[in-house]
């Protein structure tokens, strides 16, 4: 389920119109979230379910044809807050997620 919807974000960031340097980095940046989040969701599902959640929520409201600044800022302080308690048993994932937000919020929103 959690990589399932990993793989639509990828979709969806695929398709939209952001531009392609930005495109590449969240791509890539997905692509480590995956497999950080299957690590965690083997011993934190509920919490890695919610991370994926976020991400999914974080990279609609961020790349739909108008975004909603509001809207956006919730979401990525949403995702954000989804890896509270991570900074120490999983700094990456941490440190990928607040990369995500930082590369979302630089969309020129």
């Amino acid at each position: 389920m959690i990589q399932d919807t990993l793989s639509k974000i990828e979709a969806r960031i695929g398709q939209s119109g952001v531009k392609d340097d930005s495109k590449a980095e969240l791509l890539m940046l997905l692509g480590t979230l995956k497999s950080e989040v299957a690590e965690l969701s083997q011993t934190h599902s509920e919490e890695a379910q919610s991370i994926a959640g976020f991400t999914q929520i974080s990279a609609h409201e961020a790349t739909r044809g108008d975004p909603n600044p509001a809207l956006v800022k919730h979401s990525l302080d949403g995702l954000a807050a989804s890896v509270d308690g991570f900074e120490k048993t999983h700094p990456s994932l941490v440190a990928i997620v607040n990369r995500i937000c930082t590369t979302l919020s630089n969309l020129g929103i």
